[in-house]
């Protein structure tokens, strides 16, 4: 049994002073809080200015403090064992403990910088001959002196830094301390290295919990006695279960609340790395989203039930594309107005106007930002949500998606990977492992290269898929569909790439790796095979069925009432005539509409109910996928395949029957 950590956000309104009972307003509260925050982020930002060097940067690196031993995982431990003290200004009062949460955050800051140190460093030893494109070799060396879960959009990223660098003083940087300045400090107060001279946190129910911490009196305490002790009533979001632990909390202010950010944790079942027999595969796909199917490992071979189950986030996808367009739209039109404002002075009668549109652009701007934020998020966590509830389902104990770091978009930007690069992939990865690892199911990672171009019935890497927009137009030229020559397959490409998928990492899940740091898993060496489709078991028909029952089956009698026969047994209904006023048997489906218009009112009561069909209109029933109102994804506007569970196959057959879906 292993724990789960996870960070809920909450919102303080209020609080108590201790010591007089006075309630503190929210207003002041904030107030309070931001003294608190400004004074722990003075100190973090003179700490981690003054250790901003090559030296300080490597004598930390090395782990070993000025005593010769290990440095602890703790930062703030970690930064006195080193000898790096900070003071607070003269005539401010701030008690040990205050200096310890500005410590740890300076830990943080600077642990943070040595990756990216080693980042740098690995680009500026490996940069290629061509600076636009790094051949198989390069990216191999430049792999081998990168540390762990470095993604493609870092190295891109530092790799633009680099070179705009190297083109504007004509030389590479010597290190990260070169290249750019030291990292600004958050607003907050990291309460993670106090202890109970400066916070408590206690549970007030299942719902609420209460936090005491020592809050200034004043911007700049001069004594002990300007600080005092707040009681702070906090509730605890729906997400916190009941048994959870809760940790010490991160303060800030945001929007003009007090917000608490506050880390728990949950016992969690262990989620092994092999053994798996059933699972599911998602595919990052060109037509939605997601696409998964589940597979059963029988053997030496992978078999699926012929269905896929898909989450379409078009809608949400148009949306954001629509914001990021009209943020793009207001930040050109700011950085317009900041020029026209950069070329005139304040005494010149147009700055006033100028200044005050430029400023309401900019919360424009910010306000879109934030939106885009919030959409994104609600994104991530609807479709992990229902990539879980799938694979929970199906039964399955491990999901299996692609590596994020084999799919950067290349190419123009209007290019069909280039507009799935702006997804967010990332989290939800992140997000998936995270509702995972609740129902101890495993998350891995396989390679993604190769998944759309083989066939996964037949294609064991050597027989390639046809792409064509529809099964009816095989011979046009497109993504959407695909086709095999050799044998017949003909199904969605996602369809088919998250088979062959599911079929790796069950396959090859003995060569499942385990990331010490970060505890992802992920599979390297690609182990093929063909997928199956059999075919489930089917409900016999109403024929069927009748003939397999007998007399008494159909006219089952209680045994008191076999003796004796008090009444006669009603004879069926039997057509007598075509015309349906002579003939007694009635029908069982009666039309939900008129088939001819209605008579025109003849007198003065009312119209007949009913109206004509018209022409053009849709059918009554729905097909494709659910929306939803059937499964709860968060957005009006988002498809996705219903939570069914995975369809038993009729025992174990020798070879599962293909289905061919056209």
């Amino acid at each position: 049994m292993s724990e789960l950590t996870a960070t809920a956000s909450c919102t303080a309104y209020a609080a108590v002073v201790e010591a007089s009972g006075e309630v503190v307003a929210q207003g002041l509260l904030v107030r309070r809080v931001a003294w608190l925050a400004g004074l722990t982020g003075d100190l973090t930002a003179r700490l981690v200015a003054v250790r901003w060097n090559a030296a300080d940067l490597d004598a930390l690196a090395s782990g070993v403090g000025l005593d010769g031993r290990a440095l602890p995982s703790k930062g703030w431990m970690a930064l006195r064992r080193l000898g790096w003290g900070v003071r607070p200004p003269s005539g401010v009062h701030v008690c040990d403990r205050v200096l310890r949460c500005a410590q740890e955050q300076a830990a943080r800051l600077l642990r943070l910088a040595l990756h990216r140190r080693r980042l740098v460093a690995a680009i500026v030893a490996t940069w290629p001959q061509n600076a636009g494109v790094r051949t198989s070799a390069e990216w191999e060396a430049l792999r081998a002196l990168l540390p762990g879960e470095v993604s493609a959009a870092d190295i891109r990223n530092r790799t633009r830094q680099v070179r705009a660098y190297r083109d504007e003083h004509g030389v590479f940087p010597a290190g990260l301390t070169e290249l750019e300045g030291p990292p600004k400090v958050a607003a907050q107060v990291v309460l993670a290295a106090a202890d109970r001279q400066l916070l408590t946190l206690q549970r007030a129910g299942s719902r609420s919990a209460r936090l005491r911490v020592r809050l200034p009196l004043v911007e700049s305490p001069a004594s002990a006695r300007e600080w005092a002790w707040h009681l702070l009533p906090v509730a605890l979001p729906p997400t916190v279960p009941p048994e959870a632990a809760l940790c010490a909390p991160t303060v800030r202010v945001a929007k003009g609340r007090v917000c608490v950010d506050l880390p728990f944790r949950i016992p969690i079942g262990f989620a092994p790395a092999t053994g798996h027999v059933v699972g599911c595969g998602f595919d990052w796909g060109l037509n939605t989203l997601l696409t998964g199917v589940a597979g059963r490992l029988a053997g030496e071979r992978v078999v699926c039930d012929g269905r896929s189950f898909a989450y379409d986030a078009s809608g949400v996808s148009a949306k954001l594309h629509r914001l990021r367009a009209e943020r793009e739209h207001l930040a050109a039109k700011h950085r317009h107005l900041e020029r026209l404002l950069a070329g005139i002075t304040p005494v010149d009668s147009r700055y006033v106007a100028l200044s005050t549109a430029c400023q309401a652009l900019g919360v424009e701007h910010e306000r879109l930002r934030a939106r885009i934020r919030h959409l994104n998020k609600a994104l991530t966590w609807s479709a992990a949500r229902w990539a879980v509830d799938q694979a929970t389902a199906a039964g399955a104990s491990v999901i299996y998606v692609e590596d994020l770091a084999t799919l950067e978009a290349r190419g123009r930007r209007g290019s069909v990977n280039a507009r799935l690069s702006g997804q967010v992939r990332g989290q939800i990865v992140e997000a998936i492992r995270h509702l995972a690892a609740k129902h101890a199911i495993a998350v891995v990672t396989v390679p993604a290269r190769g998944t759309s171009r083989y066939c996964p019935r037949c294609g064991t890497g050597t027989s390639l898929l046809t792409h064509c927009p529809a099964p009816d137009r095989l011979a046009e030229r497109g993504w959407r569909w695909a086709f095999c020559p050799a044998c017949g397959l003909s199904c969605d490409r996602d369809w088919a790439a998250a088979e062959r998928i599911v079929s790796r990492g069950l396959l090859g899940q003995n060569a499942t790796r385990t990331r010490r740091a970060t505890g992802a898993r992920t599979i390297a060496t690609i182990v093929e095979g063909n997928v199956a489709r059999a075919r489930p078991t089917r409900k016999l028909t109403r024929a069927a069925r009748r003939a397999r029952r007998t007399r008494t089956d159909l006219h089952p009698r209680p045994a008191a009432r076999d003796r004796a026969k008090n009444r006669p047994t009603p004879k069926r209904p039997t057509r007598t005539s075509a015309n349906p006023r002579n003939n007694p048997m009635t029908f069982s489906r009666v039309p939900d509409r008129r088939t001819v218009p209605a008579p025109p009112p003849t007198g003065g009561g009312q119209r007949p109910a009913g109206h004509a069909p018209k022409p053009g209109r849709h059918p009554p029933y729905r097909t494709g996928h659910v929306r939803n109102s059937h499964h709860r994804t968060g957005f009006h506007h988002a498809k996705a395949t219903p939570v069914l569970t995975l369809i038993e196959h009729r025992g174990s057959p020798k070879q599962a029957t293909p289905v061919r879906v056209t």
